[in-house]
């Protein structure tokens, strides 16, 4: 009577663990889709574009992220081609001139620094190194959002994209025969 007792609540315990497993990711993240569905191989493929035609440096060195609507509405000023996508983004965005509410995929800690110059000018660092390959894609991914952090999960990597943690940033600093004060990322 004991040992099926025990079994029991093993059982329980057990089962509880694995739902909380499964369950737990998929309740502290929020999902949403980016406000445009946006193709980066159309891009790279027909227009011939560039990573840093886009996601370029500012003079001072920071880097820019997330294009501004000026960047596009240079080529899209009018309809260039016939998708529905992009009649969409014209008529949403360039006419008005309204920007689209893009989510950061990689938002880090207010805490830490990181100098886009200093690894792909200094480090020769391709963008696919941290941020897998995006570049290739024809649809935007979903962005999670932590709902108690705020930060994105992409930080913390998948089988296809490596993570952004201070670990990762670690090892391949060490891989590389670099080594760095705390201060040179953590302001």
């Amino acid at each position: 009577m004991k040992l099926r007792g025990t079994t029991v609540f093993t059982a329980g315990v057990l089962a509880a663990l694995g739902a909380g497993w499964a369950g737990f990711p998929r309740v502290i993240h929020q999902t949403r889709q980016q406000p445009v569905d946006f193709s980066h191989q159309v891009h790279a493929d027909k227009a011939g574009s560039k990573c840093d035609d886009c996601h370029a440096f500012l003079p001072d060195g920071a880097f820019s992220g997330i294009p501004k609507l000026d960047k596009c509405s240079g080529c899209h000023a009018a309809l260039m081609g016939t998708t529905v996508a992009e009649k969409n983004f014209v008529d949403r965005y360039v006419t008005p001139q309204r920007e689209p509410e893009w989510l950061v995929y990689a938002r880090q800690p207010e805490n830490v620094y990181f100098s886009h110059i200093t690894h792909v000018k200094c480090g020769n660092l391709k963008c696919e190194k941290c941020h897998g390959d995006h570049g290739s894609t024809n649809t935007l991914r979903p962005h999670q959002q932590d709902r108690v952090s705020g930060y994105s999960r992409d930080i913390w990597g998948t089988a296809t994209r490596p993570a952004m943690t201070m670990d990762a940033c670690v090892a391949c600093h060490r891989q590389s025969h670099l080594e760095h004060s705390c201060l040179d990322c953590h302001k």
